[in-house]
């Protein structure tokens, strides 16, 4: 008798169908994996025999044949040990195994029993949607339930899930999450604007920033407060909506990042200099996302942006453009998203004291400029907002200017007063922020003044502007416009726009 049951595979951000067979035959006990199992799934044997007798139940004593199909694609991973072993105790006639045919189940088991939370629950589900009933581990019953439609039980061991198939159809619960709770969760951030002393022009390029979903590149002496401003962004910027909730914890999902909890709030990645290419964009064999992808929907800073390698800067170039990834390898092609607020700071030059007012520089004229070329200007060209953060005014770092730094909560309600102004003109459309807006999109919802498009054609030929430079003066005018609540691009929003696109390298 052959035993079947459904389950997945996930290469890269992809859900594929796995049907799982199990066949008994005379021989000396053992088992055989077949369908391009990987070392984990063939090492699962010895889990699953572990699991089912830890459990109470027997394993057969025949040789057992596991196919998994289709065939010609590699199945990696544990999802498979739960399914398998649902299918040996069908196979010894513990319950109807035509039972299994309501059910796609997903999970790694530990010698006891127990369940283990698995990666990607979330595309899973998604994948599922309504079309069976989808049985994981407990722990990753949260994510899963965020899909609308899904049919999800989560179990915490395998005699459990033995007890859910046995009861179906009657008295199954499926798991339910109020969504609307999901919005009265506060996160209370240890960082707050309201540290930030002086730097009105970089924090005012900063709300751009959030408002818009800008890029945004400083460039500056040490200590100047560069990294305190890139690491209080994430704090404007409004919280998830539900779809954004879902795109965002989709993908920590899938990187394992998630331990049981949604991604709520726009995350911030910020690796290390010394990162390679493979861990910010991505790739691997099997591909998973990169840090890049892990920051769809929040921030992406990038300290001292030249220490960087240069193939990982030029990588940026087009998941910048696109909002996403491809990595491509023999026989399929993985996509990841990567629409981020591109955040990067730098120095002046090696020593870091170029035009700064504390401290001389000893840096040449050659060093200077060879550190200036690691950031090219195709790159350059896509960062929407560029400003020099000068060293702190001694005034304003002993607070005897009598001004009051705004606190984080002040900047986000304007900031978020000006995404409800986005939301409203691009409903419908496929975009959310003034920075996604395609050349189309910017000649229907960006209407310039006849003042502001006479400033902006001088602009294009008095400086040179590139025709990506001249769509995204347009775009950050376009926020900056929605933060004074107007409707028309006026001759302010325009010069003001223009101020942060003038390069400072």
């Amino acid at each position: 008798m052959v035993v079947r049951i459904k389950s997945v595979g996930i290469i890269g951000a992809e859900v594929f169908n796995v049907d799982i067979e199990i066949d008994a035959s005379m021989g000396l006990p053992g088992v055989v994996v077949v369908g391009l199992p990987d070392a984990a799934i063939k090492e699962s044997k010895e889990r699953i025999r572990s699991a089912i007798r830890n459990s109470g139940f027997n394993f057969p004593k025949n040789k057992l044949t596991i196919s998994l199909a289709p065939a010609d694609i590699k199945k990696e991973g544990t999802f498979f040990d739960l399914p398998i072993a649902l299918a040996v105790l069908a196979y010894q006639g513990l319950f109807d195994a035509e039972l299994l045919s309501q059910f796609l189940a997903v999970g790694e088991l530990s010698l006891d029993g127990n369940l283990r939370p698995i990666k990607g629950a979330l595309a899973i589900a998604d994948s599922v949607r309504g079309d069976k009933i989808l049985l994981l581990p407990k722990e990753n019953e949260l994510e899963a339930a965020l899909v609308k439609d899904a049919k999800v039980i989560g179990v915490e061991s395998l005699i459990e899930a033995v007890e859910v198939v046995r009861r179906y159809p009657e008295g199954l619960e499926f798991a339910h999450l109020d969504k609307d709770t999901l919005w009265e969760q506060d996160l209370q951030y240890s960082l707050d604007f309201s540290d930030v002393k002086g730097q009105r022009l970089a924090k005012r390029a900063a709300e751009i920033c959030a408002a818009g979903g800008h890029n945004f590149l400083m460039i500056g002496p040490p200590g100047s407060g560069k990294t305190m401003i890139a690491k209080r962004i994430p704090t404007i910027i409004p919280r998830l909506s539900l779809e954004e909730i879902i795109e965002t914890t989709r993908i920590h999902s899938i990187a394992g990042l998630l331990k049981g909890n949604l991604v709520l709030f726009p995350p911030i990645r910020s690796p290390h200099h010394t990162s390679s290419a493979v861990s910010i964009i991505g790739g691997g064999n099997p591909p998973s996302p990169g840090e890049i992808s892990l920051a769809h929907n929040g921030v992406l800073f990038l300290d001292e942006l030249p220490e960087f390698r240069r193939d990982v800067i030029e990588a940026l170039r087009e998941p910048l453009e696109e909002g996403l990834v491809r990595i491509s390898r023999a026989g399929y092609t993985s996509v990841f998203p990567a629409r981020f607020i591109f955040v990067c700071a730098m120095n002046p030059c090696p020593c870091g004291y170029y035009g700064s007012k504390r401290k001389e520089c000893n840096c040449s004229p050659y060093s200077i400029q060879r550190y200036m070329r690691k950031i090219s200007g195709p790159l350059l060209d896509r960062i929407d907002l560029q400003v020099y953060v000068s060293d702190i005014d001694a005034k304003d770092l002993y607070g005897d200017n009598g001004d009051t730094c705004e606190s984080s909560a002040q900047i986000r309600k304007r900031v978020e007063a000006a995404r409800r102004m986005q939301l409203e003109r691009f409903n419908g459309s496929g975009i959310r922020l003034n920075s996604q807006m395609r050349d189309r999109d910017i000649k229907r919802y960006s209407r310039l003044s006849k003042s502001a498009e006479s400033i902006l054609r001088k602009a294009v030929d008095s400086f040179a502007l590139s025709a990506r430079a001249y769509n995204k003066v347009i775009k950050t005018a376009r926020t900056i416009a929605d933060l004074a609540a107007s409707d028309r691009i006026e001759d302010a929003h325009i010069l003001e726009a223009l101020n942060f696109r003038m390069t400072v390298l």
